[in-house]
C-alpha cells in the first residue's frame, strides 16, 4: 500500500495539479460560506470545466471544491447563525453564541482545526478500508449488484427525509428520468414521445446543475426582498484559537464524532447533514454538563465540524469501491469520473490504481491547503458574505447555461437544466428531498441492467436473487429499513393527531 501511496503523490506532483487543488479549495470555501450556495453547487458549476482536462487534474479541482465547501459552511454558521451548508447546521448551536460573547476568533479557530482533523480521520479510513472492500466487491455478480442498488435506494429514501413516502417517491422520480432514452441491453427507445432529442436520454450534468444550482437561483429570486444580515468583521485568532488544555479535553469528543461522521458517510446518501446533528446529540448526551450546550461551548463545535468533515472520507468509500455515491456531492464526483470514461467500482482499483491513490493524495493535500487557507484568509471569506445576491446569482446563472451548453454543444441541455431547476423548486416547496432523485438517476440503470442480466443468466427465474447469501442479506435489510421507517412515520403521525 505504501508503494501505491507514493505513486499517488507522484501523480499529483505537478504545478498544475497543486494549483487546481488550491483554486478548488478557495472557491469551495467561498461557496460553502455563502448561505444558499454549497459545495454541491460549486462542483456542479465547475464540472464542465474538467471535460478537457486529464482525469487526475479534473479530480484535483473537484475534490478541492468538495473539501473546501464542506468546511467553509462553518463561517456563516458561526458569524451569522445561518449554516452555509446543511453539514454545518449543528455548528450554529454553539458557534454563534460563542461569537456573540466576543469570542468569534476562538469559535472559528476550533471549527477550522477540528474540520482539518475530521477530514484526516475520514481519509485515513478511506485509504485503509477501500482496497479490502474493493476485493470483496469483485466477487459480486448480477444478483449482488442488484441487491446493493436496492439497498442504497431504500437507505437514501428512508433516512434523508422525515417522510419515507416522499423519500421513496423522489427516488422513483430519479429512476423515471433515468429510463428516458435507449433501454439497457436491447437499446429500445422509451419515454421519448417522438422527440429525437430524448433518444440519448438525459446526461447527469444537466440534471445536477438544474437540481442544485438553478433551483437555488429561483429560491434566491423569490427571497429578493429579504434583507441580508451584516457580518461581524472585527475578530482575532490567537494561535489556533484554543489552548492545549482545551484540545486535550476534546480528544474523546473528537474520536466519537469522527467515527459517527465516517460511518454515516459510508452509508449511501445520508451525508454530513445528518452526521453533524447525530454527533452533536451524542456529545451532549455524553457530557457531564449538557445544560451548557447551546450557550457557546466548544464541545458542540468540535462534534459538528469533526463529524461533517469525517463524512467526506466516508462518502468516498462507496463511490470508489461500488460506484455508489455517498451523498449529493459525491454524485457529482461520480459524474466527473464518468465524463472521462472511468467507471467507479471494484475494477477501478485494478485498472486505474494510480488514479485511485492519486485521489487519496489529492484529499490529503486539499485538506492541508484548506486549513492554511481558512486560517490565513478567514477575514476575507467573511467579507464575501456581504456580496449582494442580486450580483452573485446572475453570474452563477450564466455559468450554469455555459456549462450545460458546453457539454454536448446543444441547446437542448440548456432547456433541460431550466426544466430540472423548476421541477426541483416545486418538489422542495412540497418538502420532497432532492438527493434521492440523483441517487435514483444513478442507480436506476445499475438496478435495471443487473436485474435483466440476472434474469437472462437464470433463464427468467427470480430465485437466485434471494438464494445468493450476499444478495439475500442486502434485500432483507432493505425490507427492514423501509418497514422500520414506515412504522416510525406512522407513530409520529399518530402523535401529531393526538
Amino acid at each position: 500500500m505504501l508503494e501505491l501511496i507514493t505513486v499517488g503523490f507522484s501523480e499529483i506532483a505537478s504545478l498544475e495539479c497543486i494549483l487546481l487543488i488550491a483554486v478548488g479549495v478557495v472557491v469551495g470555501i467561498i461557496f460553502g460560506s455563502i448561505p444558499g450556495l454549497s459545495a454541491t453547487m460549486a462542483i456542479a458549476l465547475c464540472l464542465p470545466m474538467t471535460y478537457g482536462m486529464a482525469p487526475i487534474s479534473g479530480m484535483a479541482l473537484l475534490i478541492g471544491l468538495y473539501i473546501g465547501g464542506i468546511s467553509g459552511g462553518l463561517v456563516a454558521a458561526i458569524l451569522l447563525r445561518i449554516p452555509g451548508t446543511p453539514s454545518s447546521v449543528a455548528t450554529c448551536f454553539d458557534g454563534y453564541p460563542l461569537a456573540a460573547k466576543g469570542e468569534a476568533g476562538k469559535a472559528l479557530g476550533v471549527g477550522i482545526f477540528f474540520s482539518f482533523l475530521g477530514t484526516i480521520f475520514g481519509i485515513l479510513v478511506l485509504m485503509c478500508i477501500s482496497p479490502f472492500l474493493a476485493k470483496i466487491a469483485l466477487k459480486f455478480s448480477f444478483y449482488e449488484y442488484f441487491a446493493v442498488g436496492v439497498f442504497s435506494m431504500t437507505m437514501m429514501a428512508s433516512l434523508i427525509s422525515g417522510s419515507v413516502v416522499k423519500g421513496l417517491a423522489s427516488g422513483a422520480i430519479g429512476f423515471l428520468i433515468a429510463m428516458v432514452g435507449a433501454a439497457p441491453i436491447d437499446g429500445l427507445p422509451r419515454l421519448t414521445f417522438g422527440f429525437h432529442a430524448l433518444d440519448g436520454g438525459f446526461d447527469i450534468l444537466p440534471l445536477l446543475i438544474g437540481m442544485f444550482a438553478i433551483s437555488e437561483i429561483i429560491k434566491a429570486a423569490r427571497e429578493r426582498n429579504v434583507p441580508q444580515m451584516t457580518v461581524t468583521q472585527n475578530f482575532k485568532i490567537k494561535g489556533f484559537g484554543f489552548s492545549v488544555e482545551e484540545f486535550i479535553s476534546q480528544i474523546g469528543n473528537f474520536f466519537r464524532s469522527a467515527i459517527i461522521g465516517t460511518c454515516i458517510g459510508i452509508l449511501p446518501g445520508i451525508g454530513g447533514g445528518t452526521s453533524n446533528i447525530l454527533a452533536y446529540t451524542a456529545a451532549k448526551n455524553a457530557s457531564k454538563t449538557p445544560e451548557k450546550f447551546g450557550t457557546g461551548v466548544i464541545d458542540g463545535i468540535v462534534a459538528s465540524e469533526t463529524s461533517n468533515n469525517a463524512t467526506v472520507g466516508g462518502a468516498l468509500v462507496p463511490l470508489l469501491c461500488l460506484g455508489i455515491p455517498g451523498d449529493a456531492a459525491t454524485a457529482l464526483l461520480l459524474g466527473g469520473l464518468t465524463i472521462h470514461g472511468l467507471n467507479p467500482g471494484p475494477l477501478l482499483f485494478d485498472t486505474e490504481a494510480e488514479l485511485v491513490y492519486g485521489i487519496f493524495a489529492i484529499c490529503l493535500v486539499a485538506n492541508l491547503l484548506m486549513v492554511m487557507a481558512e486560517y490565513g484568509g478567514i477575514k476575507i471569506f467573511a467579507r464575501v458574505l456581504t456580496v449582494p445576491k442580486y450580483i452573485l446569482m446572475p453570474i452563477i446563472l450564466v455559468l450554469c447555461v455555459v456549462g450545460a451548453f458546453g457539454l454536448n454543444n446543444r441547446l437542448f441541455d440548456v432547456w433541460a437544466i431550466l426544466a430540472f431547476g423548476i421541477l426541483a423548486y416545486i418538489l422542495e416547496k412540497f418538502s420532497f428531498p432532492l438527493t434521492p432523485i440523483i441517487l435514483g438517476f444513478i442507480l436506476g440503470p445499475m438496478i435495471e441492467t443487473n436485474l435483466r442480466r440476472g434474469l437472462i443468466a437464470s433463464k427468467g427465474s427470480y430465485l437466485p436473487f434471494v438464494t445468493s447469501p450476499i444478495s439475500a442479506v442486502f434485500l432483507a435489510v432493505s425490507v427492514l429499513v423501509v418497514a422500520f421507517a414506515v412504522r416510525k412515520e406512522l407513530r409520529l403521525s399518530k402523535k401529531a393527531d393526538q
